[in-house]
């Protein structure tokens, strides 16, 4: 029939399978006839039949495998049909004697006899920013449902400034004696509102907060204990209406795991827990469980929650809810882990410093540690660890643009031409220099340096070293704390002079050409009069650190990017698990 006749007959088509799936594509050839309603119709009635290996469609058969209704089909143009929750670019192609349409599932382009096995193959976390509020949590939702067919576990933390507000209404019972939760009340009620949901999930928890918030002014007592258990509202507030909207409003089955329920164990090291190796067999037989009796509802996690072996609610710390995708991804084998920020994944350096700053499609995991433990607030470098030692690859995405690739971080990858990943800076560093004779060919005097910040319980940045001295780098807040305490010990054995107001430079990348990397940087410092005070080449082989004056360090990371990253390349990105 014309083009005309097949848009005004195929409108609507109802389909009865209970699995929300379509995994359909297909081409055909419209010459005498296309398909039909009443022909989908009575597809459907001999589906029974049909085989489950790829088959050839007829103008008079449209194969399907799925619930919803198809809204809209034009085949005079380039146009899209859905069917339920998925796309279908619809393309009209010229040929001999006939007008031909090539039909292509756009989010799910697998064979049509590949079936969903329940096994999970991606971990999707999504921090605060993304789901912020009732809008965010739509735009999440739709691209929860673009990735349906890898079986996705969904972490997420708590929904925007949750966990301030909760610290806050803490800090206020303790030193006011006043309960107040409206702020988080107000966000989650409103989101609910506007969302369509109903509000029964959560609303237990706020009488729970309510309650503690309540003991927590009559006693005056906030212990790091306590405050763990207090900011845990947040994720599982948040869990809890994502899993209300996907059930009632989106049509996919959602379930709501606090992360302590599927088996996330920790130590009791209240606000800096650390995961007991037990998490992971512990994960991985939850899941096995849940597959194994038919539940293939969508796990929505919490993130950055566990508990001890006493069963008390810790906290993981910062970068904590991406740790525990890291984690569960580990226990799973699943075969990527996505890291939902509000970025385009890891950058040259920050944008907020170099406005020509550029994506990096890839980088290694000693490279990602790295730059994250030097100021790329991107992922923190534990949240690595359970991927690296499982070799699983992690992929950091933008949730306000969903279509950008992305990072992805591999145990291994390709530099190109490329002499420098990404670079980044640690403002506020504080440079103790250490001089002692006894160093000359003496054993054991790095230990009894290194010996006097560990009994002070003091992290070392940067480290370099010469025959009779020790240049090395803190933080502003350890330097503060400590450094009355450290100085005259170290005094008793060496001249010591400490350099306040300094930047850490770091410089990560193909270490292996170093002589390029280092004669372009001191060209580029001579150049713009920029002196160095410290310098190091890590012992991971991919960084190269320096220090320079703080109100010297913006102009020479901009200096440096320029010369490093001229100009934006576009560059091939890796294959990922994604829709």
């Amino acid at each position: 029939r014309s083009r005309r006749n097949f848009r005004s007959r195929v409108a609507t088509y109802q389909a009865s399978m209970a699995e929300l799936l379509f995994l359909a594509c297909a081409s055909f050839t419209a010459q005498n006839s296309l398909a039909t309603a009443s022909s989908l119709k009575s597809l459907r009635r001999s589906q029974q039949s049909t085989s489950s290996q790829p088959t050839a469609i007829s103008p008079k058969r449209l194969f399907t495998r799925s619930t919803g209704l198809i809204s809209k089909f034009n085949a005079s143009s380039a146009e899209k049909a859905f069917f339920g929750n998925k796309s279908f670019a619809v393309v009209p192609q010229t040929a001999s004697q006939s007008s031909s349409f090539s039909i292509t599932c756009e989010s799910d382009n697998r064979p049509i006899s590949e079936e969903r096995t329940g096994k999970n193959e991606i971990v999707m976390k999504f921090g605060g920013s993304s789901v912020m509020n009732a809008e965010r949590i739509r735009e999440v939702a739709e691209l929860m449902k673009a990735h349906l067919r890898y079986q996705p576990v969904l972490v997420l933390s708590a929904m925007g400034k949750t966990t301030n507000n909760l610290l806050a209404a803490g800090d206020k019972a303790l030193a006011e004696g006043i309960v107040d939760i409206a702020a988080v009340r107000e966000l989650h009620f409103k989101t609910c509102a506007e969302l369509g949901i109903s509000t029964e999930d959560i609303e237990p928890l706020l009488d729970e907060l309510q309650k503690l918030l309540t003991g927590i002014s009559l006693i005056k007592e906030l212990s790091p204990k306590t405050r763990d258990y207090l900011v845990s509202f947040g994720e599982r507030m948040s869990v809890r209406v994502f899993a209300r909207y996907m059930n009632d409003k989106v049509g996919v089955p959602a379930v709501f795991i606090d992360a302590f329920d599927l088996g996330m164990r920790t130590t009791d090291d209240y606000m800096n827990a650390e995961v007991d190796p037990k998490t992971y067999p512990l994960i991985k037989k939850n899941m096995e469980e849940r597959r194994a009796s038919g539940d293939l509802r969508l796990p929505v996690v919490t993130g950055f929650i566990g508990k001890d072996q006493g069963g008390n609610i810790t906290t993981l710390g910062r970068g904590g809810s991406d740790l525990t995708a890291s984690v569960i991804g580990a226990a799973l084998g699943v075969k990527e882990i996505q890291v939902w920020k509000d970025v385009d994944g890891i950058m040259t350096t920050d944008p907020r410093i170099v406005k020509a700053a550029q994506p990096v499609p890839s980088v290694s995991f000693e490279e990602a540690a790295e730059l994250a433990y030097f100021g790329a607030n991107i992922l923190h470098p534990l949240a690595i660890i359970p991927a690296m030692r499982s070799d699983l690859p992690v992929r950091v995405k933008n949730s306000y643009d969903a279509h950008h690739p992305g990072t992805l971080i591999v145990r291994e990858r390709h530099f190109g031409d490329r002499l420098l990943t990404a670079m980044t800076m640690k403002r506020n560093v504080t440079v103790v220099d250490i001089f002692s004779t006894r160093m000359l060919g003496q054993s054991g005097f790095l230990a009894e340096v290194f010996d006097v910040f560990r009994n002070n319980g003091v992290s070392v940045d940067v480290v370099a070293t010469s025959e009779v001295s020790i240049s090395l780098t803190l933080d502003q807040r350890q330097a503060a704390k400590h450094l009355d305490a450290i100085v005259p010990e170290l005094e008793k054995w060496s001249t010591v002079e400490v350099h306040s107001g300094k930047s850490i430079i770091s410089l990560v990348g193909n270490v292996t050409r170093s002589s390029e990397i280092l004669r372009k940087v001191f060209e580029t410092l001579s150049e713009n009069d920029i002196r160095v005070e410290m310098m190091s080449q890590g012992a991971s082989k991919v960084n190269i650190s320096f220090c320079v004056d703080d109100e010297l360090a913006v102009k020479c990371v901009n200096e440096l990017h320029s010369k490093f990253f001229p100009s934006v390349v576009a560059a091939a990105h890796p294959e990922a698990v994604s829709a």
